[in-house]
């Protein structure tokens, strides 16, 4: 059976044309003319007819998606935490400066955002399966490549690049997919999948610390290489969409969704947040060491912080009761504020406390971006609105580190940098509340 035929599961429970129509929830009802109102082409309208039934919320093969969502944050996570803490113990040589270097390694995984566009494109029109496998491919290849590199052009390139494009070819499609399973349990759905980066720069960077003196690093990259095989195997295999592909116009990069003033503002604020989201993540262990803490204990700050972010779940709980972009504007509001504390910390308790709360709040904009984008539109057109949201939020997340690094070396510490980057969150949140006005038409409502 091809790709692009219709699932099992989108075939059930289709008995008449008032069910068809119940598919269609409060949210989408809201903002879909605003983004894409024009028919389905001709040669997909059959398709469109055939729609599923009411959003499971559960079952096994809803929670069988959720659970391979997990392992794939986990993987992503998982570097994105314990290689910076390897790369501070190499020495520093003219191509191999640490402090210098490493925004623009963040940076590289921004890059993670910018495959979605395509990758949502190709989801939609019913092409998942063929582009997840070789992203899987390229992830696996790129961690082996890891074990064998020796400067910091090298690491960007199989890391920062290689790591970042392939997760950006599969994240797309496996939040979409979530969201395909899940309407009323959403949040926490996508709060569960995206914990697995909780547990993954938790275990493998403390895993890292252990084994690299007892197997060194080539051969503790290459264990993680085998696991890493075998767990986004299983994930080829697993991962599966419930609703039918629909190939709505617009082509890849439908401008006519920013009709929809909701979803340009909530693009807007996207771009600002990630301005300044990562500085901390970047500085914190460099920081921790400028005031004395322990280069090794300064590896595991950065281990507290993402761990701290597993409390994300109990905001999905709460995103499914007073809506994701109220949750989001407080946890989002605390991250800038935690970001601009961040370098007036004097000793390692303070740190923590700052590093923990930064963490926790981090982790829930990761987790819930997603669900207010499927809910400006058509389930049918989600994956090319993820898509396009991420593709513009990438040039924040490109400029953000190196910006507060110049900002950093010009002023010669951290405090300049905390301000701007505390503020351009800020001032992403109030983008966010002016998007849940335009969406509601009013002050205050679930949303």
């Amino acid at each position: 059976m091809s790709e692009k035929s219709l699932s099992i599961e989108a075939l059930e429970g289709i008995d008449s044309a008032s069910e068809i129509s119940h598919v269609l929830s409060y949210d989408t009802q809201k903002t879909r003319a605003a983004v894409d109102p024009k028919i389905p082409d001709e040669q997909v309208s059959q398709k469109h007819v055939t729609h599923p039934g009411e959003t499971p919320d559960g079952g096994l093969r809803a929670w069988l998606v959720r659970r391979v969502g997990y392992v794939l944050y986990a993987w992503f996570s998982t570097f994105m935490g314990y290689l910076p803490g390897v790369l501070r113990g190499k020495p520093t040589t003219p191509h191999f400066s640490f402090n210098h270097s490493m925004d623009w390694f963040y940076a590289g995984y921004a890059l993670a955002c910018l495959p979605s566009l395509a990758a949502g494109r190709m989801f939609d029109v019913g092409y998942f399966k063929i582009p997840f496998f070789v992203a899987t491919c390229i992830l696996v290849a790129c961690t082996f490549l890891t074990a064998e590199c020796t400067q910091f052009w090298q690491f960007f390139l199989s890391q920062g690049v290689g790591v970042g494009v392939s997760c950006g070819i599969m994240w797309s499609p496996a939040v979409v997919i979530v969201s395909h399973w899940f309407s009323k349990r959403r949040g926490l759905a996508l709060s569960l999948t995206t914990i697995g980066s909780a547990f993954g720069s938790i275990v493998f960077p403390v895993a890292a610390q252990n084994l690299i003196p007892l197997i060194g690093f080539k051969w503790t990259v290459r264990v993680f290489g085998f696991i890493l095989t075998t767990t986004l195997g299983t994930a080829n295999v697993l991962l599966k969409r419930r609703l039918p592909p629909v190939n709505v116009r617009g082509g890849l990069f439908n401008l006519k969704a920013f009709r929809n003033k909701a979803f340009t503002i909530y693009c807007i604020s996207g771009v600002t947040i990630l301005l300044g989201f990562y500085t901390e993540l970047t500085y914190l262990p460099v920081s921790a060491v400028a005031i004395g803490v322990s280069k090794d204990f300064s590896f595991y700050i950065l281990a507290i912080a993402n761990g701290a972010s597993a409390l994300r779940v109990l905001f999905g709980l709460m995103s499914d009761k007073i809506g994701a972009i109220n949750t989001m504007a407080v946890t989002t509001a605390i991250t800038g504020i935690a970001t601009i504390v961040w370098p007036f910390a004097i000793n390692e308790y303070q740190l923590i406390a700052i590093a923990a709360i930064y963490g926790l709040s981090l982790g829930v904009y990761g987790s819930l971006y997603s669900a207010p984008l499927v809910a400006m539109g058509q389930m049918e057109d989600a994956g090319r609105r993820l898509g396009m949201f991420l593709s513009l939020v990438a040039f924040g997340g490109v400029a953000g580190p190196p910006i507060s690094g110049a900002i950093s070396t010009a002023t010669g510490g951290f405090v300049a940098a905390g301000y701007y980057s505390g503020g351009s969150i800020l001032f992403g949140v109030v983008l966010l509340l002016v998007a849940r006005y335009l969406h509601l038409g009013r002050v205050w409502g679930k949303f």
